[in-house]
Parts: structure tokens; sequence; C-alpha cells
């Protein structure tokens, strides 16, 4: 008994012309080059089973592509009737086969907040009448509440936002000198020419 028939992908001569021009581009990503050549193959046999072996990738990886590329074919067909220009319809083609931003914990302090807090502990404490020389992670999470500039923050977070930085560069070189190599075995001569063992 066999299975369904597979879904045909139908590109367009221009579409496919610039999917064998992005395919072949010296600078394209691999990620790009790999899902084209999906696309190509699938165009050529819509079968994802000879797709997915021609690539060497898995049946899920060609088939998720070949998806993506469906559900954006009605949008493609408008954008390649309405642009003129081929970059801007190559550039659109890169849009549909780019990665869809992947879900996460938003940050839970904003750049501004950092600044802020980065700022608070560049200056003496002494100025925000604390009794100490120098900042500690809790008195410097204490005065950013205090101040307003977050609503709450453990000492912790602020340790790790303070030592984020880079250290600051070497004044020597890092890099080990090269010496020429004596081969073992073989005695030295010495500056008078006598032979050293």
């Amino acid at each position: 008994m066999r299975g369904p028939s597979p879904i045909p992908v139908v590109l367009s001569p221009r579409v496919q012309s610039l999917l064998q021009r992005l395919r072949s581009r010296q600078t394209a990503c691999q990620r790009l080059v790999r899902r084209v050549s999906i696309l190509l193959a699938l165009a050529a046999d819509p079968c994802v089973d000879a797709a997915a072996k021609l690539l060497r990738l898995t049946r899920l990886t060609v088939r998720q592509w070949r998806d993506r590329w469906l559900e954006a074919t009605a949008e493609l067909e408008k954008a390649e009737s309405r642009l003129l220009c081929d970059q801007q319809l190559s550039s659109f083609i890169q849009e549909v086969l780019d990665d869809i931003p992947r879900p996460g914990v938003p940050a839970t302090f904003s750049p501004e907040q950092i600044v802020g807090i980065v700022a608070v502990a560049c200056e003496l404490p002494e100025k925000s009448g604390r009794p100490i020389s120098h900042w500690t992670s809790r008195e410097l999470a204490d005065e950013v509440v205090k101040r307003r500039i977050v609503p709450r923050i453990s000492p912790r977070s602020v340790g790790r936002f303070l030592k984020g930085g880079r250290p600051p560069a070497s004044q020597e070189s890092l890099l080990a000198e090269l010496r020429p190599r004596r081969s073992r075995g073989v005695p030295r001569a010495s500056a008078d020419g006598m032979r050293r063992v």
C-alpha cells in the first residue's frame, strides 16, 4: 500500500534562477545553501525521502523547509509580481528561509538600567552617603534600588554585570617568541669554538 502522493514544490523560472544564484554565491551562509538545496531538490523530485537521501539530511528537516516554503508561496507569488528588481525578490526569499526567532525569557534589565548600575558603581560610595571605601555587590544593589534605577536586583546580578567587562590589555607581549630549535644529541659550539657536551 502506497502512502500519500508527495506535495510538489513549484518554482517559477525567475525564482528557480534566484535560488540557484543564492546556492552558488561565495558568501552565502551554509544554512541558506542547505535550505535552497532542499527546495531545488524538491522542485526536481517532490519525494521527501529522495531529497533527504540526496542531501544527506533527515526527512524531518526536508519536510520542515518544504512546508515553510509552501506556507509562503502566496506571499512569494505576490512579491514576484510586484517586485521589479531581482535583488528585492532575492532578499524576500532569504527572509522566508531565515530562522524564525526562538522563544525565550525576555531580558530582566534593560540596557539603560545596566548602564545606570555601572554608572553608580563608578561613583565613590561616600557620594551616596555610604560609610565604605569600595562598593560591595550588596551595597551597590541596595543603592540602585534606592535610586529607583531598578525595582529589585540581587547582589549576585550586580556582581555579574560588573564582572562582565573585558580585562585590560596587557602592556607586554603575550605571544611566545620563536627561538631556533636545536636538534637533540648534537653538541653545541661555544663562543670560543670548543664543543660542549
